[in-house]
C-alpha cells in the first residue's frame, strides 16, 4: 500500500512510520505545520509542531530513507481547532482540542488530501488497535492502558478508520522507546508533549483573556453568597479546584470545586467534590460505529481522556433532535463536563461518541 506517515517529530510517530516501512508499504513522511508561528509552540515537553519538531521529523525520515514533506495546515487548524476552542469557552463549555484536531485535521483534512494524492492510508503514532478489515473495522483500546488513545479517536467515522493505521496499538510505550533507540532514532528519549499544544506556556486563562477581553463576574457558593470576583468566567472549567482564589474557606474546611458556569452573567458556582458527580447527562451529535444500535442499551462510557469508565444506559431523547441521547448511570456517578466528549465502549471496543450538552441529578 501507499502510506502517508504523519511525523510529529516525536518517538511514537517515528516508530509507527518505521513499522510501516518494515511491513513493506510504500511510505512517505509528512509533518503538519499547524502554527503560523512555530517557534513559540514548544517549551520543553509543552506544546508541539515547533521548528524543532519539524527538524526532528526530517531526521527520522532520513534514517528511514523515505521521502519527507511539510504540509501547511495552520489556517485550517486555527479555524477548526483554535477558534472553536475560544468559542466553546466563551459559551461556558470546556472543549477537547485534541479530539477536535483528530476529527477535523488529522483524519479529515489530511486524509482527504492524502486520498486525493493517491495514498491508501494514513499512519499515525496513536495508541489504539484496529481489528477486522474494510468497512467493518473496529476501534479498540491499546494494550498499554496508560497510553491508550482510543478516547480521542472515538469521533472518527468508519470511512476514516478504514483508511487509518495505528501500528503501536499492541505495544507498551517503554518498548517503543527501546525500539526507537535500537533503530538509531534520535527522538528515542524525547519527552512526550502535553497540555494544549497551541498554549505552550500553559496559561489558558491568559490565552483566552487576550481573545475575549476582561469580563468581570463573581464566584459564589451554592447558596449564592459571593466568595470572590474574577475577570472572566472563561478562565474556569467544571471540576476545577486550583486557582479559584477564594478568600474564605468552606465552613467544613473541605476543598471547593467549580460546579457550574453561567457565561452570560459571569457567575461561577463552587461547592464540594461530591456535587461533581451526576446521575445522567444528555449527549449531542452522537456518532455510532457501523450502524446505530437499538436503544435503550447498556454500555460503558468514558468522559475524560484519561478517566475511568462507568456502566450506563443509553436511550433516545423524547422530543430531542436527531443525534441526541440520554445517558443514565447504572451505579455510581460520572463526571460530565459540558463540551467534553463521551465515548461509549463494549469491553475494549469503541462503539460511538457524543458531545456532552448538559448533565444533572445526584447519584
Amino acid at each position: 500500500m501507499k502510506v502517508l506517515a504523519a511525523l510529529s517529530g516525536g518517538v511514537d510517530s517515528a516508530v509507527a512510520a518505521a513499522r510501516a516501512v518494515d511491513a513493506g508499504h510504500d511510505v512517505v513522511g509528512v509533518h503538519l505545520a499547524l502554527s503560523a508561528h512555530p517557534e513559540v509552540l514548544r517549551t520543553g515537553s509543552r506544546g508541539c509542531c515547533s521548528r524543532e519538531d519539524a527538524r526532528d521529523a526530517a531526521r527520522v525520515a532520513d534514517v528511514l530513507d523515505i521521502p519527507y514533506y511539510v504540509w501547511d495546515f495552520a489556517e485550517e487548524f486555527a479555524a477548526s481547532v483554535i477558534d472553536d476552542f475560544v468559542a466553546e469557552y466563551d459559551l461556558g463549555r470546556t472543549p477537547n482540542p485534541c479530539v477536535r484536531c483528530n476529527e477535523q485535521i488529522k483524519f479529515a483534512a489530511v486524509l482527504e488530501r492524502a486520498l486525493a494524492l493517491g495514498f491508501d492510508a494514513v499512519c499515525t503514532g496513536h495508541y489504539a488497535r484496529l481489528v477486522g478489515f474494510g468497512s467493518e473495522r473496529e476501534l479498540h483500546r491499546a494494550v498499554d492502558a496508560g497510553k491508550d488513545q482510543s478516547y480521542v479517536l472515538g469521533v472518527l467515522t468508519d470511512e476514516q478508520l478504514e483508511r487509518s493505521m495505528f501500528p503501536l496499538g499492541d505495544s507498551l510505550k517503554a518498548d517503543v522507546r527501546s525500539e526507537a533507540a535500537t533503530r538509531g532514532l534520535l527522538v528515542a528519549d524525547k519527552p512526550d508533549s502535553h497540555d494544549i499544544c497551541f498554549i505552550a506556556d500553559g496559561d489558558t486563562a491568559g490565552f483566552l483573556r487576550e481573545r475575549l477581553g476582561v469580563r468581570p463576574g463573581t464566584v459564589v457558593d451554592e447558596d449564592g453568597r459571593i466568595l470572590a470576583k474574577h475577570e472572566g468566567a472563561y478562565a474556569f472549567t467544571v471540576g476545577q479546584r486550583r486557582g479559584l482564589s477564594l478568600g474564605t474557606p468552606a465552613p467544613d474546611g473541605r476543598p471547593r470545586y467549580v460546579l457550574s458556569i453561567e457565561p452570560v452573567s459571569g457567575t461561577v458556582t463552587v461547592g464540594p467534590s461530591d456535587r461533581l458527580g451526576v446521575a445522567f447527562f444528555v449527549g449531542a451529535a452522537t456518532r455510532w460505529s457501523h450502524r446505530a444500535p437499538q436503544l435503550p442499551a447498556t454500555y460503558s462510557v468514558q468522559t475524560r481522556a484519561h478517566g475511568s469508565t462507568v456502566e450506563v444506559t443509553v436511550g433516545s431523547v423524547a422530543g430531542g433532535v436527531e443525534g441526541d441521547v440520554a445517558v443514565g448511570v447504572v451505579s455510581g456517578s460520572v463526571s460530565a463536563v459540558p463540551g467534553q466528549t463521551a465515548v461509549f465502549y463494549s469491553g475494549t471496543q469503541v462503539l460511538g461518541s457524543c458531545t456532552i450538552a448538559g448533565a444533572g441529578g445526584q447519584p
